[in-house]
């Protein structure tokens, strides 16, 4: 499952309760445009917020609605105590698949990381993939701890920032169209190469952070696992083609029409609260479609928004 487009869709609320009309309605969509897989509680999914009850009701419905796509839940936690029950109310639910961070309000060192996944490696009956995440959990992962982990049972893929894929020079790119921060750079070949030497063949290797997706499939990623494609997963399909069928410079190109995009998900905070928008004026749910303390875009970028999604029929 760990190929092309893992799609990362919103969890919608409505009065403070999740609204699972909306929410099967975004799976509907992603099953529709048969995406390779649906994360269906990551970040964007709120796992942190919901309760280990609702983390089983939103997984189970992305089950039963994803038409045999397979299906990751995050399960991630403060404590190990509180992980392992994750996993257990999602594996119920039928998930293929759990998504990992290392949680935490005390930041963690690596042993505690190890410790975290090789306890849950060897209880889960479905691949882990490990997510890492600096700007959330404020933990890094050395190429060291890849390696120990990567040795662990049921660990299936790894989700990377694409940070290194930003910085760039033209030199890996035809095309003086493309500003540099959407080339992709030799930084980023060489931590994908360092990490596909790392670990074990069988676990991939994802991109995450959209902007830099499509350097990030460029250079060999087996996944890109998105924000936007929870929303928009067709836009997101056709860049991951054209990189995988060699063509960086269109796959950077397609990228760079999105800049706008990218620059809303910079303005405010990551993706979440932007797709959120996108999923309200394209009619999947009502605003506001997120739980207090969050608050809607405000109604100017809501606007520049919606102009975005109608100029690029994004779909």
């Amino acid at each position: 499952m760990f190929t092309g487009l893992s799609a990362f869709p919103i969890t919608p609320f409505k009065q403070e309760a999740i609204d699972y009309k909306a929410f099967k309605g975004l799976v509907d969509n992603l099953a529709s445009a048969n995406v390779d897989s649906i994360c269906a509680i990551g970040s964007t999914g709120l796992y942190p917020y919901l309760t280990r009850g609702e983390k089983y009701d939103v997984a189970k419905l992305a089950v039963d609605h994803a038409n045999g796509i397979p299906v990751m839940a995050g399960v991630g936690a403060l404590r190990t105590y509180d992980v392992l029950k994750n996993v257990e109310a999602v594996q119920q639910a039928g998930v293929n698949a759990v998504l990992l961070a290392p949680v935490s309000y005390q930041v963690l060192n690596e042993e505690e990381v190890y410790g975290l996944y090789e306890a849950v490696s060897h209880e889960v009956s479905v691949p882990i993939c490990v997510y890492e995440n600096p700007r959330v959990t404020n933990f890094t992962f050395s190429e060291d701890l890849y390696r120990r982990i990567g040795k662990l049972p049921n660990i299936g893929a790894i989700k990377i920032p694409g940070t290194p894929f930003a910085k760039s020079s033209m030199d890996n790119s035809s095309s003086k169209d493309i500003p540099p921060s959407e080339v992709s750079s030799s930084e980023g070949a060489r931590r994908f190469a360092s990490l596909r030497e790392i670990m074990p063949a069988h676990i991939a290797i994802g991109v995450s952070g959209d902007s830099f997706g499509a350097a990030g499939m460029s250079e060999g990623c087996d996944l890109w696992l998105s924000v936007i494609g929870g929303i928009f997963p067709r836009t997101v399909m056709r860049i991951i083609d054209a990189a995988q069928s060699g063509n960086a410079v269109d796959a950077q190109a397609q990228s760079q029409a999105l800049s706008g995009i990218w620059s809303m998900f910079a303005r405010n905070g990551g993706g979440l609260r932007v797709v959120a928008a996108a999923a309200e004026i394209l009619g999947y749910c009502e605003t506001p479609s997120l739980p207090a303390p969050f608050l809607p875009i405000d109604k100017n970028k809501y606007s520049e928004l919606e102009h975005i999604i109608t100029k690029l029929s994004l779909s």
